[in-house]
């Protein structure tokens, strides 16, 4: 039997606490599953040294981001320390109509939100090994003071509150092996029945 291509996307959600690794795991992924569309989040925070509009992020002001929330553009969107993160409604839907599995990198406000409006979204969150390797890895990054490293672990604490949420839990201890568990995930849900039924039609 020939395979048909998928009717529609899946939509992916990937959460987890700042300094995680996520975007590190991400670009993993990402080599691995050249057929996945990730993302881009709209964010109203300044751009840290390395990154790229329209690449990790698409960086707009604080008056461009309540524009898109008043014209409903956006799937979902939060505040998260002092700054807004969103995800745009079009792209989303142009994607998944298409057949296109779509990665989202989103904390758990808005991983919230989705799943409310998409209920098959797969929601994936990741952690550390331990709560102690995050701090090392956080302190390890240099770019934040002590007090918002502390802001940051304990938004991480209220975070995990919320992980019986999730579909899926991956631990980040080695990037190649989380990457190796997400798509093992993404396989899984790609072989569900209500995934699959238009390759029976018609039998």
């Amino acid at each position: 039997m020939i395979r048909k291509k998928k009717t529609r996307g899946q939509l992916i959600v990937l959460s987890g606490p700042s300094g995680v690794g996520k975007s590190t795991v991400i670009a993993e992924l990402l080599g691995e599953r050249k057929d996945i569309y990730f993302s881009v989040s709209f964010t109203t925070r300044n751009p840290r040294v390395g990154e790229a509009d329209g690449v990790n992020y698409n960086f707009v002001s604080r008056e461009e981001f309540e524009r898109m929330i008043a014209a409903d553009e956006l799937l979902e969107y939060a505040q998260y320390v002092g700054n807004y993160y969103g995800t745009s409604l079009k792209v989303i839907q142009d994607k998944l109509a298409a057949g296109i599995d779509v990665l989202l990198d989103i904390e758990v406000q808005g991983a919230a939100k989705v799943r409310s409006k998409c209920p098959e979204a797969v929601l994936i969150f990741i952690i550390p090994p331990s709560f102690e390797e995050l701090s090392r890895r956080l302190h390890g990054r240099a770019t934040d003071n002590e007090d918002v490293i502390a802001g940051r672990l304990q938004k991480a604490r209220e975070e995990y509150q919320q992980i019986p949420n999730y579909d899926y839990l991956v631990v980040n201890d080695k990037v190649s092996t989380a990457a190796e568990e997400i798509i093992s995930i993404l396989t899984a849900e790609d072989c569900r029945t209500r995934n699959r039924l238009a390759l029976v039609e018609g039998v």
